[in-house]
């Protein structure tokens, strides 16, 4: 859903529209928060409420009101809708919803150990109305778990719907905290995964040590796609290392380049590695590799010498025969 931002320059035009509030809620306590519009005003923290989801209203507690938008000219956006405030009787049934996910989460953990099904079960998500039941679960290969859902569909009487997740969505589900001292991302506010690679890492100098860029889940870490595009970018304009440029009169060999400080290491004609700056290396022209070849064959010998004769296996060089 997606509400237009309020224009502070009309005060009329504000008054109406503040009409909608924006508030902070999640379904399930130690669950993902999600920003919710409403037209009811002044929610109280733990406020039960009802939101229409997918595949229809489901109850869900205010958690706190949402920040504002701090971009101006850019709409303000929310995940769900609140259809209104939760009956008491609703929220005794919510109250007793937690309870039987955690049942049927040890009933279905007892029923695979039974089929001797080798899959580790995740978690188990419960239709407020009662007409489904999701088990979510990890596994190395394709499981047959047709008997396990005859046997859950006998024992809670509903739908039941077997779901295969991944290890990023299992951590995403179980939660933790990084190596960062924060809670993970993927279960704080990342919605979608993005595809991370190593390219990402290598671009912003950082040591290539599956320790250091893995996660909880043994992958790389999400984190690695926020400054990407900034490192991308950055380098794009700058002397590439390995390179030669000349700047004025002199002549560097570029080392190291530092994107964020947008300066360069580089090692001049002495053979001293010095920081160049962007107001010093701005104006550079690449040196051509053609004059680069020259230099070498100058270094090697001036063209028209005659070489000297090459050692043998010995090592020594081969005998003068007499004329």
């Amino acid at each position: 859903m997606i509400v237009n931002e309020i224009d502070k320059g009309d005060a009329v035009t504000a008054h109406a529209r503040n009409a909608t509030s924006f508030y902070r809620i999640h379904f399930r306590r130690g669950g993902q928060h999600f920003t919710a519009a409403a037209e009811t005003p002044a929610c109280l923290i733990g406020t039960v409420v009802l939101v229409r989801t997918d595949h229809g209203v489901e109850p869900a507690t205010i958690t706190g009101n949402s920040p504002m938008c701090g971009c101006r000219g850019e709409s303000r956006q929310a995940n769900f809708a609140i259809e209104r405030l939760a009956t008491i009787e609703e929220r005794e049934k919510f109250a007793g919803l937690a309870n039987s996910e955690e049942r049927a989460f040890q009933v279905c953990n007892e029923l695979i150990g039974s089929h001797q099904l080798s899959m580790n079960l995740v978690r188990v998500e419960r239709f407020f109305n009662g007409s489904k039941m999701i088990f979510y679960f990890t596994a190395d290969s394709r499981v047959d778990f047709r008997g396990l859902v005859k046997d859950l569909v006998q024992e809670f009487r509903t739908r039941v719907e077997m779901r295969q997740v991944g290890v990023r969505h299992e951590t995403k589900m179980i939660g933790g905290i990084g190596t960062c001292g924060r809670e993970l991302c993927c279960s704080s506010f990342i919605k979608n995964f993005d595809s991370v690679s190593i390219k990402m890492a290598k671009e912003q100098d950082l040591p290539l040590n599956p320790t250091k860029i893995s996660g909880v889940c043994n992958r790389l870490l999400c984190c690695l796609t926020y400054e990407y595009e900034t490192y991308r970018k950055q380098r794009k304009n700058m002397p590439k290392a390995g390179k030669r440029i000349k700047i004025d009169k002199d002549e560097y060999l570029v080392k190291r380049q530092n994107p964020l400080q947008e300066s360069i290491i580089a090692e001049n004609s002495a053979g001293e590695e010095i920081v160049l700056a962007k107001q010093d290396w701005k104006m550079f022209q690449q040196v051509k590799k053609e004059l680069i070849e020259k230099r070498k064959e100058r270094k090697s010998g001036e063209p028209g010498e005659t070489p000297l004769p090459k050692p043998d296996r010995v090592g020594l060089l081969p005998p003068v025969l007499p004329e």
